[in-house]
């Protein structure tokens, strides 16, 4: 009977811990959505298509970037991207973030 009053505490606290990582994830996916920014080491080509001057192909070459390089550090290393230069950038900057 104990073992089973313990595996029991064991599993509630499990359950309240991970219930609020779930709802921090939620907070945070919330927050980027309502600030706008675009993540670039995480977005997808739909997503990274929707920056100004940016189109299908530029959003692939920077997804490519990422998996050959690593993720950017700052978000200027994205003019080491093919591409997109520092007249691109200054038309998307405000709208990304690493």
């Amino acid at each position: 009977m104990r073992n089973v009053r313990n595996f029991l505490i064991f599993f509630l606290v499990l359950a309240i811990f991970s219930m609020s990582g779930l709802q921090l994830q939620g907070a945070e996916k919330k927050a980027v959505k309502r600030s706008g920014l675009i993540n670039i080491n995480t977005s997808g080509v739909d997503q990274l298509s929707k920056l100004p001057g940016i189109g299908k192909k530029k959003a692939e070459r920077i997804i490519s970037f990422r998996k050959k390089y690593g993720r950017f550090r700052r978000t200027r290393e994205i003019m080491k991207v093919k591409g997109i230069g520092e007249k691109t950038f200054k038309k998307f900057a405000k709208r990304i973030r690493v």
